[in-house]
């Protein structure tokens, strides 16, 4: 029997392209920008903390909502500068301004990351090693 309708086959292949899309926007950002390679080896390191230091489940939340908070900021960030740059391939102050504001919300994203680490890694960690650091003394 074959189908009349042939909408479900045209939705399942623009929905597999579009991860393809997704997929390729990962590979660009990961494989062209550095900081993005900075951020993705900061996460992997989260992550094995995360496994060494046994985190509770709600702390595997933040910390993956976080991950996502940051590589968001980057990928929007990136999209916004490659914009910028096609819009305006001269120096202009309102696109500097553009990709300056857009570099201050990956910062921002950044520390406030740092800042999450510190308080769901920091008492963890100190309790691993505090007979460690007291044992030496």
């Amino acid at each position: 029997m074959t189908r009349a309708d042939p909408t479900p086959p045209r939705r399942a292949t623009r929905l597999i392209g579009s991860f393809g899309h997704a997929l390729n926007g990962w590979r660009i950002l990961i494989g062209g920008t550095p900081n993005a390679r900075i951020h993705a080896a900061i996460a992997i390191a989260a992550i094995a903390g995360g496994i060494w230091l046994q985190i509770s489940l709600t702390e595997w939340a933040i910390l993956g909502v976080t991950i996502g908070m940051v590589f968001t900021a980057e990928f929007f960030n990136t999209a916004l500068e490659t914009l910028v740059d096609l819009a305006s391939p001269e120096f202009h102050p309102l696109a500097k301004t553009a990709k300056d504001v857009s570099a201050g919300g990956v910062l921002f994203a950044a520390v406030s990351a740092v800042i999450i680490g510190v308080l769901i890694f920091g008492p963890p960690l100190l309790h691993r090693l505090s007979p460690a650091v007291v044992g030496g003394y």
